[in-house]
């Protein structure tokens, strides 16, 4: 066992503070990584504030970890110590399940074990990247080829990135396409610039007018105002694919309306209460859909990391020492971000 620095919640009231914690001594599949930097995730609010109901604490939040290698065990032959690693929102799953051996294992019917906060349906408490160090299993360590200097803003890739990167992949989004993305916050700007790479036309749906500049420099063709009757309208029956990334419960029907025959309209945003219930005339006449998508697969998420890497493409961050999390989530919470938070975790030294 390895003890390391973290920053940890107690109970839902009470602020982040720093915790000593236990890491498992490196087996033959593991892989132990020095973490340099960890993105901050809207999931990591609600978890450690408990507003999902499930934290088990103390909680150690934190899944978007890029890392150096400092150990690896006798089994492991893809990682060497030096590399550059990332480990996203899974650490773990049954390997055994139909999902699994499709490498979809965020579908695992056992319930994937997470980053932080355990098993899916239950189970041991996990402890997070707000931390100075960490053990995974080989499996769920992924390479990172991305530059230097670009560590910080590849962290956010690793559950922003893949939440976007993988509806976008399923429904097979490309050139000659019109996809909308819904909302422009940390989901949202992966998904315009994603999209953007993937070779399809991209317009930004924002209710926010002083938005529109900036959607365009990520990459957006066009930005509606989803207020703007008159901008939605002109718009309809015209998309083959639309990615909501927006958490606050909202009516879907607009957006419902701009899909074409046969077209689907996909939930990333997870809110806290349901949305309004859709017109069920507006999708049966068109055979429209409305689906749901979750992080990605191991595969899935080195393939989305390639992908990034070949095109350029992280998220715009905002670097952030470990003692300044608690502001941050207050300034998350007024989405006072352009577009994600990152730890340095040189902070904890």
């Amino acid at each position: 066992m390895t003890t390391t620095l973290a920053f940890a919640a107690q109970n839902p009231e009470t602020p982040l503070a720093p915790m000593k914690i236990q890491r498992r001594a490196v087996g033959p599949d593991d892989v132990a990584i020095d973490i340099l930097y960890c993105g901050v995730c809207h999931s990591d609010l609600h978890t450690a504030r408990n507003e999902w109901n499930n934290t088990l604490y103390p909680s150690v939040p934190g899944h978007e970890i890029v890392g150096r290698v400092s150990a690896v065990g006798s089994s492991v032959t893809q990682f060497k110590v030096g590399d550059v690693a990332g480990v996203g929102c899974m650490v773990d799953s049954c390997r055994h399940c139909a999902s699994c051996g499709e490498s979809l294992e965020q579908y695992c019917e056992s319930g994937f074990t997470g980053t932080y906060n355990g098993p899916v349906f239950g189970g041991e408490n996990t402890f997070g990247g707000y931390s100075q160090h960490i053990v995974v299993d080989q499996r769920f360590v992924l390479q990172i080829r991305h530059s230097a200097e670009q560590l910080a803003a590849v962290a956010p890739l690793l559950c922003a990135g893949i939440t976007t990167y993988s509806p976008l992949r399923q429904w097979k989004v490309g050139p000659g396409q019109k996809v909308g993305i819904v909302g422009l916050g940390g989901l949202g700007h992966m998904g315009v610039k994603i999209a953007a790479a993937m070779g399809a036309h991209v317009v930004l749906f924002t209710t926010s007018p002083n938005k529109r500049d900036d959607a365009l420099r990520l990459g957006a063709s066009e930005v509606v105002v989803s207020k703007n009757a008159d901008e939605m309208a002109a718009h309809a029956s015209s998309f083959d694919f639309i990615l909501n990334t927006v958490a606050a419960p909202h009516d879907l029907n607009p957006f419902l309306n701009l899909l074409k025959r046969d077209a689907t309209l996909c939930l990333v945003g997870a809110p806290d209460s349901p949305h309004p219930p859709a017109d069920v005339f507006g999708l049966i006449f068109k055979r429209r859909r409305i689906a749901g998508s979750l992080i990605g697969g191991i595969a899935e998420t080195q393939e989305m990391l390639d992908f990034c890497a070949e095109h350029g493409i992280v998220s715009d961050i905002e670097v952030i020492p470990m003692q300044a999390i608690n502001q941050a989530y207050e300034r998350m919470l007024k989405s006072d971000v352009k577009y994600r938070f990152v730890i340095d975790m040189a902070s904890l030294a």
